[in-house]
Parts: C-alpha cells; structure tokens; sequence
C-alpha cells in the first residue's frame, strides 16, 4: 500500500521528535523510504525527508541511498531536481565515491537546469572529500558510457581551476595527475586537449619542475621515439596536437630540444607529402610555424650539424634562383619565381635560431659552391622583398585607427611584419662571419603596443617587427593565435584559419552498463 503525504509527515515528526533517540525509530525512516514509490507530491517529500535522517540509520544506509537514486532517475524533472539537489547530504565518508560516481553518471540529462543542478551538487562535494568526489569521477572517465566520460572530462577541464587551494591541496594535485595519466592512454584528440588543459592548471605543477613532467606527459603521447608516417592523417594530426599543447610549457629552463630534433629528423624531410588532417590547412606552412615557435627554446642537440643542414636544404628549396638572363638583358623565362615569405620566415627564423649553437655552420661545414648558391638566392630574394617592402609601405601609408582594421589592411599589416622580419634575418646571414645577434617576434605572434605598425612613421627593416621579447607566458591552455599567410600581388592569396584535426583515432569500444 502507498505510502501518504500524511503518514510521511506523521513519520517524520516522529523522528524530528526523537532527538538522541532516532536510532530506535527505524521503522519511521522505512515509510518514508517507502515514500518513493507513492505519488508526486510523496516522492518530492521523501526527496527533502529521506537524506535529513540518513545519518542516523547507517544499516539502512544502502536502502537510503539507492530510494533517492530512484527518485533522481523519475520520469518528472521537478522530482529529479529536487533529488539531485539533496544528494550531497550522503556524501558522507565511505559513501562519497559512491555520491560522485552517481552525479558523474547524471551529467548525461539533456536538461539544462537539471544539467547545472548537477553540477553544483559535484562542486559541493568537492569541498567536502576532493579526492574523494575524483575517485568517483575518474571511475567513469575510465569506465563509464561515452556521454558520460566527454561531459566528466569538460567538467574538470573547466570547474576544477575554480576551486581553492584549500581544496585543491598537492595531495589533490598528484592523485589528478596520476589519474590523467591513465586516461591519456586511450584519448582521441579533443579529449587530449581538455586533459592538458586540466593538468596545466593544477597549482602543483606552476613550477620549472611541474612544466617539465607536463612536457615528459606530452612526449608520450607524441610517439616521438617513432618514425613519422607522412600519409597518415591521424599521425599527423597528434603530432600537431602534441606540439601545441607542449609549446605554451616551453621556456629557457624547460627545453623543447626533443620536439625540435624530430621535426629536423622525421618531419621536415618529408614535408612535401604530409597529409594535412583538416580540410583547407596548409600543414606544410603550420609545421613550419610550429617548428619556428619552438626553436628558441631548444637546448644542447646531438646531431646540430646535421639538424641545421636539414634547416639549410629547406630553406633552399624556398629561395629560389634569379631567372637566367637572354641575349638582350632581359629575362628569360616567362615570369618571375614566386617568393613565398611566410614559409621563408619560418624556415629563416629556426635556422638563426639554431645557428647560434653552431655560428661557424655556414663558414666550415658547407661548401663553398653551396655557400655561393645560397648567397645568390639570399640575394635575390632581398631584392623581391625590398620591392613588396616599399608597396605594403606606401599601401598604408596614412592609414591609422579603423582603417588599419579592415581585413585587406590586416593582412598587409602582418605582410610587412613578415617582410621586415626577413629582411633583418637576412641582413644577419649577409655579415662576414654571419651573425646571430638580432631578434625579431615572429609575424603572428602578439605585439607589444610600442610595437603596433603605423605606416607613416616609416620605421626602418631592423625596427620594424623586432623589440618583442621572445619569452614565453605560461597559460593552462596554449592558445592559438589567428594566422594569416601573406601571399605577394604575383601570387593568390589566401588565409589561415586554426582548426581542430580529427583526433587521435577512436577510442576502443567497450561495453558499459550502469555502475551505481
């Protein structure tokens, strides 16, 4: 027989009025268990009743628990809200992995109230047993159905970086980060990406050393100790994810010499047939950037020598020769060799980059016929860029304020940053010996506000797009800026858009049922 609204109120008045005595009025506590198989209005009040006396009645603590799990799968939303809301009050000692592994598997509601309800039932469990409420958590990121596993992980990756220091204490921080190691073993790569994004921000590892283990997180799943297969999107795909999420830890203590070699050694050997993972993305000119990026910070390498020359060979392919002259003076091919300084400044700004551990490279360690070519092409291309230097100059000269930020003038802006970027690296290759003493922020990179372009006072190539400090911010989630490729008038232009790729691969399917 149904229990009534009542013989719940007559219930609970009872044990309201048993103060110290609670324990012998278990037949009380079980109406209003009961209540959950009654109506409406009953079940609303067994929602409010039943987690007020938990406490008291540890043998039916299991009873209590799965009555109150019963109302928060109820067909009535009001029912569910109020139940889920009342679920902390169990989160008592042993049962708080249980009250976390049942909120976890509750974020699957497409009902946004009841959705937030949830989330704010976890939170205040946190405050009560951190570890705890992760245990429960985890659990499911690493058993649980695949809706409750995406929704678990976007929950840390925002929600745990709000919580205090109080809370989040290094006991807290390592048990995180050891639980993320397990995941990362089987990720696709948007989970990836939240993950780093969760470990960057625990307060444990804003240290040289912290950065550090991130780095070693993320080799590993980069497979750097593989070879790269250039035909597989996949592959592609995380070594880019990889290297993104890795480039914001990069620092001069923290090196990125790894990354760097195996962009040297597997990457840019194969660059012309790398198989780009998003639609419409120049993977050859967002490796090269990548590989730019990271140059700065690496450290002592084994195989420089042969890691510059690679560099140098590349950059070759990217400078072209003059066009041979006719009998008359004027040129004899049909029309003038593309000049393709996005990709140049790249390839340009790693090797200045590395040639500083190696400033004799150009001098004894290639010949003198390559020398001459190289030099030939230097110059040639000096010249193109003096050319567009002077076009993109006049272009927008006068232009300041809401003129400047007009798409067509953005682009010349950042084109004229490439130029002079080149232009002052070139000059430093143009020295006898070559030096390596100048410094320029790459063209995408954020500028200072001394910095920002203004046609007008026509700076000169050194000042122009030099001065930043190439020292890395630290931030929990490397941040892609927008990127433009500046193409000159003799080519078609085009732009960059940063995109996710398709991830690592999906994940192994497993068979999950209900844990509660």
């Amino acid at each position: 027989m149904a229990v009534t609204i009542e013989e719940l109120y007559r219930n609970y008045g009872v044990l309201a009025d048993a103060k110290d005595n609670l324990s012998q009025h278990k037949d009380a506590y079980q109406v209003i268990l009961d209540g959950v198989k009654s109506g409406p209005k009953e079940k609303r009040l067994a929602a409010q009743f039943i987690p007020k006396f938990f406490s008291s009645f540890p043998e039916l603590a299991d009873a209590a628990i799965n009555a109150q799990l019963d109302l928060c799968e109820d067909e009535d939303v009001s029912i569910r809200r109020q139940a889920i809301k009342e679920l902390p009050r169990f989160a008592t000692g042993e049962n708080i992995l249980r009250v976390a592994d049942i909120l976890t598997q509750l974020l699957q509601t497409d009902d946004t109230a009841e959705f937030n309800q949830v989330n704010t039932a976890l939170i205040s469990i946190f405050k009560i047993d951190a570890k705890g409420t992760l245990g429960g958590l985890f659990s499911q990121i690493l058993q649980g159905e695949d809706i409750v596993r995406e929704r678990a992980i976007k929950f840390l990756s925002v929600k745990l970086k709000t919580l205090p220091e109080d809370v989040m204490t290094k006991e807290v921080d390592d048990f995180v980060f050891t639980e993320t190691k397990k995941v990362l073993e089987d990720v696709t790569g948007e989970e990836f990406v939240l993950l780093m994004r969760v470990v960057s921000g625990l307060r444990a590892l804003q240290t040289v050393g912290g950065r550090q283990q991130l780095v070693e997180l993320v080799v590993e799943q980069a497979f750097l100790e593989q070879a790269l297969n250039p035909a597989d999107p996949d592959t592609v795909d995380r070594l880019l994810q990889c290297t993104r999420q890795a480039l914001p830890l990069f620092s001069k203590n923290v090196h990125s010499t790894r990354f760097v070699t195996y962009f040297c050694e597997h990457v840019l050997p194969n660059l012309s047939t790398l198989t780009s993972p998003v639609a419409q993305l120049d993977i050859q000119l967002e490796v090269l950037k990548l590989l730019a990026e990271m140059s700065p910070f690496c450290g002592d390498m084994e195989k420089l020598e042969a890691n510059l020359n690679m560099l140098f060979s590349k950059l070759l392919e990217f400078m072209p020769l003059p066009p041979e002259e006719g009998e008359n003076g004027e040129n004899s091919a049909s029309e003038e060799p593309k000049l393709q300084f996005s990709y140049v400044e790249c390839l340009l700004f790693s090797f200045h980059q590395l040639g500083k551990k190696l400033p004799d490279f150009l001098l004894d360690k290639v010949d003198a016929e390559r020398l001459k070519d190289f030099k030939i092409r230097l110059q040639y291309f000096a010249r193109g860029l003096q050319v567009y230097i002077r076009q993109l100059r006049v272009a927008l000269q006068g232009k300041t304020g809401d003129a400047l930020k007009t798409e067509e003038n953005k682009i010349k802006v950042v084109a004229l940053k490439i130029t002079n970027n080149i232009n002052v690296l070139i000059k430093d290759l143009f020295h006898n010996p070559p030096s390596y003493k100048s410094t320029v922020t790459l063209s995408w990179k954020p500028v200072q506000k001394t910095e920002a372009a203004a046609a007008p006072k026509r700076p000169s190539g050194e000042a122009m797009g030099t001065g930043g400090s190439m020292k890395k911010q630290i931030s929990p989630l490397p941040r892609r800026d927008a990127r433009q490729i500046y193409n000159p008038p003799s080519e078609q232009r085009g732009g960059f858009r940063g995109g996710r790729g398709r991830g690592f691969g999906a994940r192994g399917s497993r068979s999950r049922g209900r844990l509660y």
